[in-house]
């Protein structure tokens, strides 16, 4: 094995050894916690909410792919979920007119009602629409879910279920938000209430 190949294979074990010994230390009972909101949203037909920046907005437009389509055993059934970062439009418009920081608390104002679920996905926990978005889904009366790396951010203590792994690395903090929510995916496909 050359230089540059032996140096790749280094840096691949490493990341997979860090990945590792963060899912064997972590405490699992707020996925549990997750799932049983979820399934409760599912059962009475209510809306889930998703939101992250960056590549957190990326595994909200999948996650919420997954609760649409992915849990369902029956065509029409599935969770109502939305992902709020998925509208361009929207996006910009309400960036360029109410300021990045409300784009994702002025679309739950209009979309979201109580009893319905926020989960946000944020490495650091800080990001000001993140926080905006939490205090929106609070006053609207929803429960709130957050997946959260670093130290967990203000976004920790603000979130009615915060999912917390302190970990100091963006890239494996965004790979464990996935693997909450596939977590939560699967068991709800085996654990489908009745009436959907």
């Amino acid at each position: 094995m050359t230089g540059p190949a032996l140096n790749a294979l280094r840096h691949v074990v490493d990341y997979s050894e860090r990945l590792q010994a963060v899912l064997q230390r972590s405490d699992w009972s707020g996925v549990v916690r997750l799932s049983e909101a979820l399934r409760d949203c599912w059962a009475k037909r209510q809306q889930v909410f998703l939101c992250g920046n960056g590549g957190s907005a990326g595994n909200a437009i999948h996650l919420a792919n997954d609760f649409i389509y992915g849990i369902s055993k029956r065509h029409g059934s599935g969770l109502r979920a939305i992902a709020l970062p998925a509208n361009a439009a929207v996006l910009t418009c309400l960036a360029n007119d109410t300021g990045y920081e409300e784009i994702f608390a002025k679309q739950l104002a209009v979309q979201a009602s109580a009893g319905d679920l926020l989960i946000v996905l944020s490495g650091s926990g800080n990001s000001p629409n993140i926080l905006r978005a939490l205090e929106e889904a609070r006053a609207i009366g929803m429960s709130s879910c957050a997946v959260l790396g670093y130290g967990g951010g203000k976004a920790k203590a603000m979130a009615d279920c915060a999912i917390h792994f302190p970990v100091d690395d963006m890239q494996i903090a965004e790979d464990l938000q996935l693997v909450v929510g596939h977590m939560a995916m699967q068991w709800l496909y085996d654990n489908q209430p009745d009436g959907v």
